[in-house]
């Protein structure tokens, strides 16, 4: 069992998802994991405290001054018992307190008293999500350590729709088993950074029925937004059309055209830490989109097409603090092609692969790469994974970061 030894601390505060938090213990304890529950008192107006003692096989505390068995000793023994902490769901007034450092009952008292990873998963209605004051808070967090697990959208217990469900158990079962078991969470973190990613194909359309496109999936930006927010970065995902689910923990921007992605892109990029132009753009449009369907005849049809923007190299050119990752898909003399792709659009690193190679391309799980940084240094990498390839490339993006950082200090400090 992977989580075998492992000791969690779930916080469960009162929202109407709390009773997925059962199916989280249960997750948890499959998995191999020791679970203790801290409820709030609100909490327990939905799920029961027999509940959950049930399920997790441990005491449940949800009073601060009961008789805490765990450790037979003070209040922060849950605190130093955890190796992960996880608050699901995670209410707006949990959040809050735990903001600005209030400990007024046992579960906010916990939370600023372990020294352990701590991961909330926000559920509320959508408009409490989107208020200024919980993105306050929420971002108050991340820059203070905490992973925020995105919340999905969809039809909410309230009547409306929109964002602020909790996500599925499996989902935040699959974060907390990836930080427990990851061999890469202390040493290559991006918590608290700003991570841009584009993915997929954008499409171009002909007339209101056709289009033209490519057969990028997206699986390879997928793979990185999910392993970057695992990571603890503030993932934002610019995505053409897939077939993918979206990753758990980012915020993703669906698009469709090479323009509506610029747009996206932009607008985002002022604040991000890097950028990954993973997607495969089209380089052209058809210079005019015809209103209706373009009818079959006799004769052959010619089309014309113009240039779409060149985001990668608009980046490049705008670039300041930013790290710029960009992608060389290629089918022939591929190093060559990457290293003038990497010089044109003044990147920190190119990733280039060749898309003609039948387990390397589009459409599959796994890839082979060549990375080519801005020194020209070259380093090539066997046949693997894409998620094993994201974090490859994502430890790229930390060491450039850090390195950046440190160069940064030292002029302030000369």
């Amino acid at each position: 069992m992977e989580l075998a030894g492992k000791k969690i601390v779930l916080g469960v505060t009162g929202g109407i998802a709390a009773y997925k938090a059962v199916e989280i213990v249960s997750r948890l304890r499959k998995a191999g994991a020791e679970v203790h529950v801290i409820m709030t008192k609100e909490s327990t107006q939905f799920v029961t405290e027999l509940t959950f003692r049930e399920i997790s096989g441990q005491p449940v505390v949800s009073d601060m001054w009961e008789k805490v068995t765990h450790f037979n000793v003070e209040h922060i023994a849950l605190a130093q018992l955890a190796d992960l902490m996880l608050i699901a769901p995670a209410t707006a007034n949990i959040i809050a307190k735990a903001a600005v450092g209030i400990a007024d009952d046992m579960l906010s008292t916990t939370i600023l008293a372990t020294k352990a990873p701590v991961y909330m998963a926000p559920a509320m209605n959508t408009n409490m999500y989107e208020n200024p004051i919980t993105q306050r808070n929420i971002a108050e967090l991340k820059s203070r350590g905490f992973h925020i697990i995105e919340p999905a959208a969809g039809h909410l217990a309230c009547g409306t729709s929109g964002k602020g469900r909790l996500p599925e158990p499996v989902d935040i079962v699959g974060i907390v088993r990836e930080a427990l078991t990851s061999q890469k969470l202390t040493s290559q973190t991006l918590t608290g950074q700003k991570i841009l990613v584009t993915a997929g194909g954008t499409i171009e359309p002909l007339d209101p029925v056709r289009y033209i496109g490519n057969r990028s999936t997206g699986r390879m930006g997928y793979a990185v937004a999910a392993e970057a927010a695992r990571r603890g970065a503030d993932v934002v995902l610019v995505s053409g059309p897939s077939a993918l689910a979206d990753p758990v923990g980012v915020r993703v921007i669906r698009i469709e055209t090479a323009r509506q992605m610029r747009e996206a892109v932009l607008r985002e990029f002022p604040t991000a830490a890097a950028v990954i132009k993973s997607a495969a753009v089209a380089d052209y449009r058809p210079a005019v989109v015809a209103d209706q369907k373009i009818k079959k005849s006799d004769e052959d049809l010619t089309l014309k097409f113009v240039r779409n923007p060149d985001i990668l190299l608009e980046l490049g050119q705008k670039k300041e603090h930013q790290v710029l990752v960009g992608f060389a898909a290629e089918t022939c003399q591929v190093e060559e092609y990457a290293r003038r792709k990497l010089s044109k659009k003044n990147l920190d690193f190119i990733v280039a692969n060749d898309v003609s190679e039948a387990d390397a391309g589009f459409g599959v799980d796994t890839n082979r790469i060549k990375l080519i940084d801005r020194s020209g240094k070259m380093t090539a990498y066997p046949l693997m994974s894409k998620k094993e390839l994201a974090g490859i490339i994502l430890d790229h993006v930390a060491t450039v970061l850090n390195n950046s950082q440190q160069m940064s200090a030292q002029r302030k400090q000369n």
